[in-house]
């Protein structure tokens, strides 16, 4: 077995070995290759957290509002969501929406799996706000409406604001996950690091250490949002309240 770890310095047409591994113009090494993949996924996991933290907030408020047709729409987009494959959403996001929504056609499918992803997330997400908020005591909400507050605005200034806190610590296992999940969008050959390391294996013939620096960067993706989750944690922490000291 070679471990041939130069590789990452060669050219990916003529295979030359380029001083200090970044190439210039047109030469395009695999590192740069691999930054670029990496770029990719970090870009499509951002914005699909973005998608599923808006979404996800929105429905799980639904699914605690008093008026019960809001409720079965909730716990409707979150059953849908919730129960369909990751990868058959986004092959449907990507095949099959679009022959029905002909605007769909003109968007790159970076866009769609940035939607796939976050509506799938947004499913979870919305489950975890629903149980922050249901997790409160009943007279905040009360307390609320009795100061004259709309209900809203009892949402806005009162419930949301400590329900948030907490329920980082799980929001934290999904950004991580979504980062993971980000993967899948290779089916659809969005240029992410699963694809790098798939195309780049076939490429060289050197499969092991394509597949070990992918899985480096993902690690530390994940771990560096781990990380920024924990410090925005202890930062909104209040105290006496769940979790907090």
């Amino acid at each position: 077995m070679a471990w041939d770890w130069q590789t990452f310095c060669k050219e990916t047409t003529s295979g030359d070995i380029i001083a200090g591994c970044i190439g210039h113009g047109r030469d395009v090494t695999y590192l740069d290759w691999l930054l670029s993949a990496w770029g990719w996924t970090l870009s499509v996991s951002a914005l699909a957290l973005v998608v599923a933290f808006v979404v996800g907030s929105g429905v799980g408020i639904l699914r605690t509002a008093p008026d019960r047709r809001l409720v079965a729409l909730g716990n409707a987009w979150t059953e849908l969501f919730r129960n369909i494959p990751l990868l058959v959403q986004i092959f449907l996001w990507y095949q099959v929406l679009p022959s029905i929504f002909l605007p769909l056609r003109a968007l790159p499918s970076f866009v769609l799996v940035v939607f796939a992803l976050g509506f799938f997330t947004s499913a979870r997400i919305a489950e975890q706000v629903k149980a922050g908020i249901q997790s409160l005591p009943r007279g905040q909400r009360l307390a609320g409406l009795a100061m004259g507050l709309t209900l809203p605005q009892t949402y806005r200034w009162v419930l949301l604001p400590m329900a948030f806190r907490i329920v980082i610590p799980p929001l934290t296992s999904e950004a991580m996950n979504i980062i993971k999940n980000s993967s899948v969008a290779f089916a659809v050959s969005v240029a992410e690091l699963t694809m790098f390391a798939l195309q780049a294996g076939e490429e060289t013939g050197l499969n092991i250490q394509m597949y070990l620096a992918v899985t480096l960067l993902y690690f530390v993706s994940a771990f560096a949002v781990n990380r920024v989750m924990q410090w925005v944690e202890r930062r909104v922490r209040v105290p006496g309240m769940i979790g907090g000291k």
